[in-house]
């Protein structure tokens, strides 16, 4: 899959800085809905970890993971 990278005027600055966090914050509520989607319980504890979670590579490793584990404590096993 294609990784979309912007090259505007804002890179590195306020603007580029929102639309990573907007990336981050719609991944998270992705896979916290593929979680309950498939039925899995989510606790707070792990609602939060996503949801707090900035880092585009460790929310798409957990991604991958949503679409397979059996307990949503499950995302955060170390490989």
């Amino acid at each position: 899959m294609a990784t979309y990278t912007p090259n505007f005027p804002g890179r590195g600055t306020i603007v580029e800085e929102a639309w990573l966090a907007g990336r981050a914050e719609g991944r998270a509520e992705d896979i916290l809905h593929i979680l309950g989607t498939r039925g899995i319980e989510i606790s707070d504890a792990v609602r939060g970890r996503v949801m707090d979670c900035t880092d585009l590579d460790v929310l798409g490793t957990w991604f991958g993971r949503s679409l397979s584990v059996t307990g949503a404590e499950e995302l955060f096993a170390e490989e």
